[in-house]
């Protein structure tokens, strides 16, 4: 039997009981990334001044993440955003990262698309697997900080640490 995996691209969906604007404002304020995503989040204009944490990122804004538990910081680029319910950013070598999200009767649908994935095997294990699987992780984590105010994610651990934690 023939596969039939996409690995240049995926997609993953959740439905968060919370008003759409909060939603997108978890997805496109600094500060909120660093609650339930980074542990860092600085975004600079197209002047190169940064961004204040309670402000909304724009289209053309570059960004330098850093992680929770690893020594490893993301530097991309704001692609695209409206002001409501879409975003969307670069993701390293992992492609590009497209956020939309819709009302419901019971709040946000969020739908999160990563694509230009290359396929090399590598990538296919670690960018294709693990961002799908981190990605997974992290929208169950937007959803508890939304809905319950808690986070899921451990902090402050070595990236040793954190080989086989679920968590991370």
């Amino acid at each position: 039997m023939e596969s039939i995996t996409d690995w240049t691209k995926f997609r993953k969906r959740i439905v968060i009981n919370s008003p759409l604007d909060e939603v997108y404002a978890a997805w496109a304020k600094p500060e909120n990334l660093e609650t339930w995503f980074l542990e860092e989040a600085k975004y600079f204009n197209k002047k190169d001044q940064p961004r204040q944490p309670d402000e909304l990122v724009r289209k053309g804004d570059r960004f330098v993440w850093k992680w929770n538990n690893w020594d490893i910081e993301e530097k991309g680029e704001i692609l695209d955003e409206n002001g409501a319910d879409q975003i969307s950013f670069t993701f390293g070598a992992g492609g590009n990262v497209y956020i939309q999200m819709l009302p419901t009767a019971s709040g946000t649908e969020v739908t999160l698309i990563q694509d230009t994935i290359p396929t090399d095997e590598k990538s296919k294990k670690e960018i294709f697997v693990g961002c799908s699987t981190g990605w997974t992780f992290w929208m169950a984590n937007l959803k508890a900080w939304l809905e319950h105010g808690i986070t899921l994610h451990a902090t402050g651990l070595s990236q040793e640490d954190t080989a086989d934690l679920v968590n991370s």
